[in-house]
């Protein structure tokens, strides 16, 4: 059938059906009402529709069950009034209730209708009861109960929040819970309602225990620290519990002492002191705060004799030097504190009689605990390391004046320290306990403790040794020489089983008869008050022993001179040389070729001979030297020249290269007083080629010297011209300038050319090494001359041109250096005859003849043409044989 449009047109619904129906209202001008749910809807027979509305009405009559079909007419009504949008809303939801989206959004909607309204407007009301109906069908979305409680949080229903926040709760599964939480956390934290929020802080955290400190700092925020301390104890004694504070276990039980000991009063349901002593126990770093804290737990509850116990309890207990000072520091600041108080109640109510006795009591108090301090120190650091050797020597300085203590200290520490655990020399301890009874004069006290020391399991033999002489040393001071005999044969006495010396399985008195130290003084003991025999038996049996040392074997060398046994001395010399090897022998073999040339002088030559070979057979070059001079100088005092001459010649090669030089310049020395200067020759030669450079060039111009002194000038001058090949005119300026002085006073023009001739070689030479063109290279690029580039990537020069550019620059520095042509030099020749006196005067004078020094090889050549006269000779033909032309 074929539709009209007419421009009036209303629409009317009948919602006790839920069946969106059109009639024209010209046909039956009456509407259909029904069962409106809407209030605003209720007060209109009619509701007038505009023509645009009629597509979409045709299509939800078409697909009433289609969300998409609702939603386009609703975006369609969505810019108009309020009221044909929340029925189109409501007929939706009539058709549809089971729809999320249409629900949320019309929520949604009818929220932002009722904005900025004020919360006493009966529309709130209608909106409730919107969210009310819409939970008939959404109990099971957390997204609708959130926006529900929202609703009710910001209209101030403080019950029927709390119920919606319940209703939720048991409506949804638990696993939706953790949405619904921090809401409700967050409403009951916005009043005052404390038992309302601390129950429901119980149930919340049934489902989430790892959120105990928010319920905690919410309980220290509302004073209810009881419950706080309740709850955080048990925090801290659930080892699974894993703050979500980033705190440690640590932290949380430091929490808790604060808490329990700031608040002595208000926390009721714990025992402070079993579990701050716990913390102790448990926290061993801490010990000294924890302590503290237990100390003003009493200190606020009024117990100050209890406080004054635990900080006696504290600082007899703790073990670190920080803990001590912490609560040193507090108990010194609570005593000062009492004090204070006190003198202030007095000064207030009057002084009397009890209440001086009670001050000066507390005075006293103060004043012991401070004298108390050091040993209360050094008690920490004994219960740190009751090992510690020095601590507790420390300790008996501290007793000083006090006997008793004194023993018990040392009594204490000798039974105390274990010698393989001991911080320190575990001998002075006992050494120092028999010397406290010594000074009292009570020797047989100090002789049990000696004793007793003597039985302790040392871990070094050393140790041992120690007490054994210090005893010996305690009856030499009481003049009982023969029992301190008596101790040292008891000391080194074979034990019944021979242990080596460093075989730690074995106890140390079983290796105490290998003791250096007990040996060396039993010999001085045996030196000063026994006899000669039994002194040498001690020294023989060290040797015996083979523990001997080289300056045991001089002491026993220098005993039996002293005795005058002259050749035993010897062969204990030679027992020693047995013994040792180099560099130990060296002070031995000195001694004894001293002792031995003082002894015998030229009388047993070849016997000295001997020995010196035998000594410098394997002698090192480092101590070659002081030997070599030695058996020199016996053969200049007593064998021949020529034999010195040998050993000096030996020497040069046997000491070290640093001492070359030196050993050198004694030989020449020594050869020159006994065959004269011209015998250094072959040593001048011999040395130049041995030795260094530097040392080669100083024994170059002394032999030179010596040479030119001697009148041979030409030998000079070649050892002037070998050396000349070791001296960088750059470096050695000197060299150069004396062989110049030299051919100034004895040379001439040939061997002045010459010299110049071998400087610009010598030059040449070390100017094209390569390490001195590296550091032309370098210098040029550190230090640009004018007209050079240092940038070698900027200026885009090479090294080669570098180095070009820097020879340029020296030559022209080398050319304004020269001297002028003018002050020209008089040679005199070298066979002249004229005395030193005559040359200098003779080279004062003007000599017309005479050339400039630093000429040119081409100045030279050219002086040379001009003076020499060539003449032409006729060659007789026969010269040419058949070559030459017959014209």
């Amino acid at each position: 059938m074929r539709r009209k449009r007419f421009t009036n047109v209303c629409l009317i619904f009948d919602f006790t059906s839920c069946i969106c129906t059109c009639k024209w209202y010209i046909q039956t001008k009456r509407p259909i009402c029904g069962n409106i749910n809407m209030p605003e809807l209720k007060n209109k027979e009619n509701l007038m529709f505009e023509e645009d509305d009629l597509p979409y009405e045709e299509e939800i009559l078409r697909n009433p069950y289609s969300v998409k079909c609702w939603q386009r007419y609703i975006e369609h009504k969505a810019e108009g009034s309020s009221a044909p949008l929340n029925l189109i809303y409501e007929r939706a939801l009539k058709e549809l209730p089971g729809s999320y989206k249409l629900w949320y959004n019309y929520l949604k909607v009818r929220r932002k209708q009722i904005r900025g309204r004020c919360i006493t407007d009966p529309a709130y009301e209608d909106v409730n009861n919107a969210f009310e109906r819409g939970l008939v069908f959404m109990h099971k979305m957390p997204r609708i109960w959130l926006d529900y409680c929202q609703f009710l949080m910001d209209q101030s229903k403080i019950i029927r929040t709390r119920r919606t926040f319940d209703r939720a709760l048991r409506a949804l599964p638990i696993t939706q819970h953790k949405r619904i939480w921090p809401l409700y956390l967050k409403f009951i934290c916005m009043h005052p309602l404390y038992e309302t929020a601390v129950r429901v802080y119980r149930r919340y955290l049934q489902l989430s225990p790892e959120d105990a400190e928010k319920y905690i700092d919410y309980l220290i925020s509302i004073d209810r620290l009881d419950e706080a301390a309740v709850r955080l104890a048990g925090v801290v004694n659930d080892d699974k519990f894993v703050s979500k504070k980033g705190k440690s276990t640590h932290q949380l039980w430091h929490d808790l002492c604060d808490l329990i000991c700031k608040n002595p009063t208000k926390v009721k349901s714990l025992k402070v002191d079993p579990i701050i002593r716990q913390g102790i126990k448990r926290f061993t770093d801490e010990r000294g705060q924890l302590w503290c804290s237990l100390a003003d737990y009493y200190i606020r509850s009024g117990h100050f004799e209890k406080a004054r116990d635990i900080y006696e309890e504290a600082i007899q207990t703790v073990t670190t030097v920080r803990d001590f000072t912490q609560v040193f520091d507090a108990y010194a600041q609570f005593e000062e504190g009492m004090i204070s108080a006190r003198m202030e109640t007095t000064s207030d109510l009057g002084p009397t009689e009890e209440d001086d006795i009670d001050l000066d009591l507390r005075l006293e108090r103060y004043e012991y605990l401070m004298e108390r301090r050091p040993l209360l120190l050094n008690s920490v650091l004994l219960r740190q390391n009751p090992h510690n050797v020095h601590e507790w020597h420390k300790r008996v300085k501290l007793y000083e004046g006090k006997p008793r203590d004194v023993i018990n200290t040392f009594t204490e520490a000798v039974q105390t320290v274990q010698p393989n655990l001991a911080t320190g020399k575990l001998h002075t301890l006992w050494v120092e306990f028999a010397k406290f009874y010594e000074s009292h004069d009570q020797l047989a006290e100090a002789r049990v403790i000696f004793e007793k020391g003597t039985k302790v399991e040392y871990v070094k033999v050393e140790d041992l040794a120690s007490i054994w002489c210090e005893r010996a040393e305690m009856e030499i001071r009481h003049e009982n020489y023969k029992e301190a005999l008596k101790l040292m044969q008891r000391a080194t006495a074979l034990p019944g089983r021979k242990a080596a010396y460093y075989d730690k399985s074995e106890p140390v008195q079983n290796r105490l008869y290998k003791s250096l130290k007990v040996w060396s003084m039993y010999a001085d003991l045996e030196e000063s008050f026994g006899t000669f025999k039994s002194t040498k038996s001690v020294y023989d049996r060290i040797i015996d022993l083979r523990i001997a040392t080289p300056q045991i074997i001089i002491n026993y060398g220098m005993f039996l001179e002293e005795n005058n046994y002259f050749e035993d001395a010897f062969k204990g010399y030679e027992k020693g040389i047995a013994l040792f090897k180099w560099p130990n022998v060296y002070d031995i073999w000195n001694t004894y070729l001293t002792k031995f040339i003082k002894r015998y002088e030229g009388k047993k030559l070849e016997r000295a001979r001997d020995l010196f070979e035998q000594c410098l057979e394997d002698c090192p070059a480092k101590f070659a030297k002081a030997l070599y001079l030695l058996y020199a100088k016996l053969e200049e005092n007593y064998g021949l020249a020529r034999h010195a001459m040998a050993v000096y010649e030996r020497a040069t090669k046997a000491v070290l290269p640093t001492e070359q030089y030196e050993m050198f310049n004694i030989y020449i020395r020594r050869a020159a007083e006994i065959y004269g200067v011209t015998h250094t020759r072959t040593i001048y030669e011999t040395a130049i080629e041995v030795l260094g450079d530097d040392q080669a060039r100083d024994m170059c111009v002394r032999y030179a010297d010596l040479e030119r002194k001697l009148g041979e000038i030409d030998r000079a001058r070649a050892v002037y011209a070998h050396c000349s090949q070791m001296c960088d005119p750059r470096t050695t300026a000197s060299f150069w300038q004396t062989w110049k002085e030299f051919e100034i006073k004895h040379g001439n023009e040939d061997t002045v050319r010459e010299m110049l001739r071998i400087k610009r070689s010598v030059q040449a030479t070390y100017n094209t090494q390569v390490n001195f063109m590296s550091a032309q290279m370098l210098s040029a690029s550190s230090q640009p001359t004018p007209g050079t580039v240092s940038d070698l990537g900027s200026g885009g020069l090479d090294d080669m041109k570098i180095l070009e550019q820097r020879a340029q620059a020296l030559a022209a520095e080398a050319e304004a250096d020269k001297p002028k042509t003018k002050k020209d030099i008089l040679f005199v020749r070298g066979d002249t005859k004229a005395t030193n006196e005559e040359l200098e005067a003779a080279a004062r004078t003007t000599n017309p003849e005479e050339i400039a020094i630093d000429s040119d090889d081409d100045d030279e050549r050219e002086a040379d043409v001009d003076e020499v006269n060539i003449e032409e000779q006729s060659v007789p033909s026969e010269v040419f044989g058949g070559i030459k032309n017959n014209d």
